[in-house]
């Protein structure tokens, strides 16, 4: 039984492997392309067709579009519809104006005070003259002359007479061309034809492009140069039509051109129906073709412009195309992933190599594809070229390669770096997963000797700090300090760097004599000499302001320069000029853009001032010859004040605006006019009157400011481009009124509310105070009526007092009095009776006489009424008022019945028997006329 070995198996199936890479990579064909920018139909929000391409002054980009007028201001894209639904077929700025033809219409847009585009009718003024189902297709002008070109016609408009001149072509025209100051167009029949003096002339007496589509027409070199659509390009000199390159032309017949362009450069740009573009110096020589295979989002190009700055728009067939053909950059994409990540770079022997994930590929200058390095398969960490042999770090181990084939040296894995030693020629030292090892030269080939033992951390940078003293870093643990015996086996001391924090993508590099350290917390130094490390402001200042993303410091031996890489982009450091302060330059390679890998960038120097930096896709080359500054400004394209609704109200941007109070929702659309793929544009502003600080640096190219309190604001943008400030500060001044009930008429009101308020006020004061004044004199008043009556009821308590003590002393007077008549008229009635018992004499009876005179006594009477009035007053005044029968004797009763003397005790004074007074009280009774449950006595003492 067969039993499966994977080391055979590696063996058997490595060639075969490396076979099919080498036919892939062999068919890999890639090229170094300008930077290319695509606006899909999603971005700019209309149809997939764009027929033409123009700019304003202002850098505005206008596009022909199935739906409508395109702008792009560098920021935002804006559909303007087309004014009578129609496809737009062409646009052209001319001064101030935007012309566009469409479907039986043409006409032009001009901005108005808002800052969007008005539309103006031309062709309704010759509306009847046109003829059916026609459209317009191309516009051009010359001097005062504005041209319409439809399939039947070419109409001529006088912009300062207002009038038009029409050209007829009974077989059709195909397409119209200006060239310099001449109008030419392609007749069906006639072919090429001039116009002069407004009539069309023929420049060629024969037919040759009858049956022939012309894509352009340009002069080159004094001649007539004729891009035709399937017959390649010609010349036309002396009437005579010749092939301008047979070899170019034997290229070009597999391609249908539909656009063309001369560049500035006199270069040519082709338009092909299904290949993308072509481009050919001005030779006659093709030099780069681009297609949606390399970077193009369609291939079918129905128009190309360049722009003032030397881009080149592609109007597709689905969306747009913007090449920045003049940029610093060129691109290397590997679109079939063949490559991968490039992790270093290196030219030897005149080839360039590409340390990749995948493995080492190589290219000679004079060919176009990548091919692979035999053994190499897996990642490469880095490239040297020591004692004129080409190292490689690599995943595996060391290698050396000879002839395009990796000889393995060292099979320690992960060999991150590889140096010399200074000293000592035949050794060299390697930073490996595993710490530190020794490569060593015997007999003239490199091999294996040692590793230094004591230290086993991974070893991706290190220096030289001393002779027997290595720097390592690793970026999770930190900078360790490693002294190391004379013969570079083993280590004698390890210690850490505790100043220097370790941090994420850090590096330890070196660079004339001098020690760098980089990591987020900014770039520490150390020259060889000095014992620690000092924070470099002028290099830290870079990651502050520009955001740290990678602290990969890179050499550049050949210029004594380095490489610092941030978010916003690249610096060139070198040593300055005239001063100790190095000279920075910045080149703008955000790396939301460039696809590097973070902490792994690569930049390797190609050639003078050119520069190669790995990406995950390929690389990109960078000119520094081709980086030359551009001015660029800002503007204020539109300011909305109902942002928060659905439908916008734009207000004008030429004069100071008042906004009504709850119009206090503004926001204001700002943009530089700037299609450098790699170049950023941020904007920083300040509302003077709210916020009177700038605000921080940022690509919104908007700003919408809520609940604006009223008041007077100055509204201030400016922009910075690729790090460099525009040249200008646009602004808008505008107030926000104030609330109708803070208005100058309502303040008025107020005042003179407030006027009649105070009076109101002090009149109600006045009152309020006399209310006050009276109440409080007539509570003092009342206070005082109050004390007096307190004062006479004391006073009237004590007369009272004063009174019952006088009643209490009357009645005892009276009870006193009473009684002694009681006891006076019992003993005189005693007497008496004693008297008549015993003595019956004469002479007694006078003195019984006398004794009867003092009991019915009229004067105790008298003194008894007196003394019974003091203490009873005004009872036998009433009692006489309630009843007038009662007589003297009846009254004298009442009074002793008063007193509630009983019958026994009355009986005495009215000297009767107490029967008689029973007798008495029952008449008195009758007379009083009582009822007969009514007490006498209880009825007298109720009165």
């Amino acid at each position: 039984m067969l039993k499966f070995n994977p080391n055979n198996w590696y063996n058997f199936s490595k060639p075969l492997v490396l076979l099919g890479l080498f036919m892939l990579f062999a068919k890999s064909v890639a090229q170094d392309l300008p930077p290319i920018q695509y606006f899909s139909p999603k971005q700019y929000h209309a149809e997939n067709q764009n027929w033409e391409i123009t700019q304003c002054k202002s850098k505005h980009i206008y596009v022909a579009n199935s739906k409508g007028l395109l702008e792009f201001n560098g920021s935002e894209w804006i559909l303007y519809p087309s004014p009578n639904q129609t496809i737009i077929r062409s646009v052209n700025v001319v001064s101030d104006k935007v012309y566009t033809g469409s479907y039986m219409e043409f006409g032009y847009w001009t901005r108005t005070d808002v800052g969007d585009l008005k539309y103006t009718s031309l062709s309704k003024k010759i509306r009847s003259t046109l003829l059916e189902d026609e459209q317009f297709w191309k516009i051009t002008h010359l001097d005062d002359w504005i041209l319409f070109q439809s399939l039947s016609r070419i109409y001529i408009y006088n912009t300062k007479t207002d009038k038009f001149n029409i050209t007829e072509s009974k077989a059709g025209i195909i397409k119209m061309f200006k060239v310099d100051n001449s109008i030419y167009y392609q007749d069906r029949i006639e072919g090429l034809l001039k116009l002069e003096n407004g009539q069309p002339k023929a420049i060629l007496q024969s037919n040759y492009f009858k049956n022939k589509i012309i894509a352009g027409v340009y002069t080159l070199k004094n001649n007539l140069l004729v891009v035709t659509q399937n017959h390649g390009i010609v010349t036309i000199k002396n009437n005579t039509v010749q092939d301008w390159n047979a070899n170019l032309n034997s290229q070009l017949k597999d391609y249908r051109i539909y656009s063309s362009l001369q560049l500035n450069d006199d270069s040519l740009t082709l338009g092909t129906i299904s290949n993308g573009i072509i481009q050919i110096d001005a030779n006659g020589n093709i030099f780069q073709k681009i297609s949606q295979a390399n970077g193009l989002g369609n291939n079918t190009v129905l128009s190309i412009f360049q722009d003032i700055e030397s881009n080149i728009w592609l109007a597709l067939d689905n969306g747009i195309n913007c090449v920045n053909i003049n940029s610093p950059f060129r691109i290397f994409n590997d679109d079939h992933g063949v490559l991968g990540t490039v992790y270093t770079s290196l030219i030897y022997d005149n080839t360039l190599y590409l340390g990749t994930n995948q493995g080492l590929f190589y290219k000679k200058a004079d060919q176009t594809a990548f091919k692979p390095v035999v053994n190499t398969n897996g990642q490469v960490w880095s490239l040297k070229i020591i004692d004129n042999q080409l190292f490689c770090g690599h995943n595996s181990g060391t290698f050396i390669i000879n002839n395009n084939v990796a000889n393995r040296i060292a099979s320690v894995e992960g060999t991150w770096d590889i140096k010399t030693i200074s000293d000592n020629p035949n050794l060299l030292i390697q930073g490996n997963y595993n710490g530190l090892n020794i490569l060593e030269k015997k007999a003239g080939f490199w091999q294996f000797r040692n590793k230094i033992e004591g230290f086993n951390n991974s070893s991706r940078f290190f220096v030289f700090s001393k002779k027997d003293e290595i720097l390592v870093n690793h970026e999770y643990k930190g900078v360790f300090k490693i002294k190391i015996d004379s013969d570079y086996r083993t280590t004698t001391q390890i210690s850490k760097i505790e100043t220097l924090e370790k941090g994420l993508f850090s590096s330890l590099t070196t660079s004339n004599n001098t020690l760098y350290y980089a990591t987020d917390k900014g770039v520490f130094k150390k020259h060889l000499e000095d014992n620690t490390f000092v924070k470099d402001t002028v290099l830290s200042k870079i990651y502050k302001t520009q955001g740290y993303s990678s602290g990969k410091i890179i050499t550049d031996q050949a210029n004594n320069a380095l490489w610092l890489i941030t978010k916003k982009g690249i610096n060139y450091v070198s040593p300055g000029k005239l001063s100790t302060t190095p000279d920075i330059s910045f080149i703008a390679l955000p790396s939301s853009l460039r696809e590097g890998l973070s902490g792994y960038e690569s930049i390797f120097n190609l050639k003078p001032n050119l520069y190669l930096f790995g990406t995950s896709k390929g690389y990109i080359t960078l000119n520094l010859s081709k980086i030359k500054p551009k001015t660029y400004q800002v503007e204020i394209n539109t300011i909305n004040k109902t942002p928060l609704q659905k439908s916008k109200q734009l207000i004008s941007l030429k004069d100071e605006i008042i906004f009504k109070n709850k119009e206090n929702n503004i926001e204001i659309k700002y943009s530089v006019a700037e299609y450098d793929k790699y170049l950023e544009a941020e904007y920083s502003h300040k509302l003077d009157g709210l916020y009177n600080d700038w605000s921080s640096w940022n690509t919104n190219a908007e700003v919408l400011y809520k609940n604006l309190p009223y008041g007077e604001y100055t509204f201030i943008v400016k922009a910075r481009v690729g790090g460099v400030e525009v040249t200008n500060q646009d602004s808008f001044t505008f107030t926000i009124d104030k609330p109708w009930f803070l208005s100058n008429i309502m303040i008025m009101v107020y005042c003179v509310i407030g006027f009649i308020s105070i009076l109101l006020i002090n009149y109600f004061y006045k009152l309020y105070y006399r209310k006050q004044k009276e109440k409080l004199v007539l509570k003092s008043k009342r206070e005082l009526e109050l004390k007096d009556l307190e004062t006479k009821q004391q006073l009237m308590a004590l007369n009272n007092d004063k009174l019952r003590q006088e009643i209490d002393n009357k009645n005892r007077e009276l009870a006193i009095s009473t009684m002694s008549l009681i006891k006076k008229n019992e003993f005189l009635n005693t007497i008496k009776s004693e008297l008549n018992e015993k003595v019956e004499s004469a002479n007694l009876k006078s003195v019984i006489r006398i004794i009867d005179k003092n009991i019915n006594n009229k004067d105790d009477w008298n003194l008894f009424e007196e003394a019974f009035n003091n203490a009873d007053k005004d009872f036998l005044k009433k009692v006489k008022t309630k009843h007038p029968a009662l007589t003297s004797n009846d009254l004298r009763l009442c009074a002793y019945l008063r007193l509630n003397l009983s019958s026994k005790e009355i009986a005495p004074l009215l000297n009767i028997s107490p029967r008689s007074v029973e007798v008495k009280r029952y008449r008195l009774r009758k007379k009083m006329e009582l009822e007969h449950d009514v007490n006498l006595t209880d009825y007298i003492l109720s009165i």
